[in-house]
């Protein structure tokens, strides 16, 4: 059975993008660390990152570092962190999320944005990109 992500890939479900190429892509996680948290993925439906080809692996780091490049002008805050947990979705999934805190990096606390929130941090992401 398909992922949601490759349901969000598929077009079946719909998402706030902010980057795309022909094999990743970069959404905002629906229930964001805070605001401007982003997801990358690879297309293809993997479930561990150290299951990727070496040149998949290598394109979605490449690709992950500029949407933070990106997201860390779109979004004020300290630096953006990495994370690759993975457990919620079998599918490959890089977080980004600017922090101001080391809170903002432990998955606890969530941030609610409105569907507006979400679309004018996804614009503003993809103007720098």
């Amino acid at each position: 059975m398909a992922s949601i992500f490759t349901k969000i890939v598929q077009g079946e479900i719909p998402c706030y993008k902010v980057a795309e190429t022909e094999d990743f892509l970069a959404f905002l996680d629906v229930n964001p660390n805070a605001k401007g948290h982003t997801l990358c993925i690879p297309k293809k439906e993997v479930d561990k990152i150290f299951d990727l080809d070496e040149a998949t692996y290598s394109g979605l780091m490449q690709f992950s570092r500029r949407v933070a490049i990106a997201l860390e002008k779109a979004v004020p805050c300290k630096r953006v962190g990495v994370s690759v947990i993975g457990l919620e979705v079998p599918h490959v999934h890089v977080h980004l999320i600017p922090l101001n805190s080391m809170e903002d990096a432990r998955f606890l606390q969530k941030v609610k944005l409105s569907t507006e929130e979400f679309q004018e941090v996804a614009k503003t992401i993809q103007s720098y990109l």
